[in-house]
């Protein structure tokens, strides 16, 4: 076992483990959501200060809802604050959320946010601290990332998560671990507390090149998914009927049944966008040109995903591609019954 894995002895309890979490996106905001539920001790830094406040809000909510709340109100109209609310500390920066900690938990949007943060927090970390990167992220920019942080000490584990928002808001994503087994041993119960399913998968880029084909399968599946849906259309069936047989038959797949939904509904909405897409996509090509594998159907979903972007712009949700083939038949594919947003799970 290395020095780095040693230091965070599996025998130590959960609470006695700190994480500074950097990132309250989308899923990170439900990541670290999970481990205050679990008892973690946590430090949150996001470049939006709401963020941290809304996920402390959030706790209060949901232990209040539940008739746990701590019964701390003065009586001057100041919110109570539940247990695991009151062991989130928001902090102003990335070297105050790690001065504290045992580890660093990052989820960010792109590489060079995660260069950002290593780059100030190595300089706090103490020497056998852990930075477990939870991004998508790119193969060898994460490489030069674990090797400069490995050079002051800090050992790294690349733990992208695949599944969906939903399933990240009901502690069920799955969770691809890439990196030294004793270091993801002794962290198990943080990982258990955030996911359902963990896979081992091999190297740091191993890990990150696994999370980016899992999500070139999710847009390829998406296009097919719409048009599906617009051949059923064309077809007379409803498409709430059409939604029943398909998902019922072997041309199913995850994004069908899931993304199938808000598209239906008309919403679009799963908490992830075109550039998102975009830059995991990037990520898939240049894999591709290092292996020499050809990829003609991931190529036609790039540009099928450019070309949603000039006209619905970056920030649009990813399912709108959609929209692209909506216009082009003239028709909405709509059908009652279905949510606007997946419920958690």
């Amino acid at each position: 076992m290395s020095d780095a894995s040693s230091s965070f002895s599996s025998a130590r309890p959960r609470d006695a483990f700190r994480y500074a979490f950097v990132g309250l996106g989308a899923l990170g905001f439900h990541l670290a959501s999970c481990l205050a539920r679990a008892g973690f001790r946590l430090f949150v830094h996001d470049l939006d200060a709401a963020r941290g406040e809304a996920l402390r809000r959030r706790l209060e909510e949901e232990e209040n809802e539940n008739g746990n709340g701590n019964g701390n109100g003065n009586g001057n109209g100041e919110e109570q604050r539940s247990e695991a609310a009151e062991r989130v500390r928001v902090c102003s920066s990335v070297k105050e959320a790690v001065a504290a900690a045992d580890a660093l938990i990052t989820c960010l949007p792109t590489p060079e946010a995660a260069r950002l943060v290593i780059e100030e927090a190595v300089g706090v970390l103490s020497a056998g601290s852990l930075w477990i990167e939870m991004s998508t992220n790119d193969p060898r920019a994460l490489r030069e990332l674990a090797d400069f942080a490995k050079g002051r000490g800090i050992e790294t584990l690349a733990v992208p998560v695949t599944g969906g928002v939903h399933r990240a808001a009901a502690g069920e994503i799955t969770l691809l671990i890439g990196g030294d087994e004793e270091l993801w041993r002794a962290h198990k119960d943080a990982f258990d507390a955030m996911g359902g399913k963990q896979i081992r998968i091999g190297s740091l880029e191993q890990a990150a090149e696994i999370k980016a084909i899992t999500n070139m399968l999710a847009f390829v599946h998406l296009a097919a998914c719409g048009e599906a849906l617009a051949l059923s259309q064309a077809s007379g069936v409803d498409l709430g009927v059409a939604f029943e047989a398909i998902r019922h038959s072997s041309g199913s797949s995850f994004v069908f049944e899931t993304e199938g939904q808000v598209i239906l509904n008309g919403s679009y909405h799963i908490d992830f966008t075109m550039d998102l897409a975009l830059k995991d996509l990037g990520f898939v090509r240049a894999l591709a040109e290092r292996s020499g594998v050809p990829l003609s159907l991931a190529s036609l979903v790039e540009g099928v995903f450019l070309r949603a972007k000039e006209l619905y712009g970056g920030d649009a949700q990813s399912p709108r591609i959609v929209k692209l083939l909506e216009e082009g038949v003239g028709r909405e594919f709509r059908a009652k019954g279905f949510p606007k947003v997946l419920p958690p799970g």
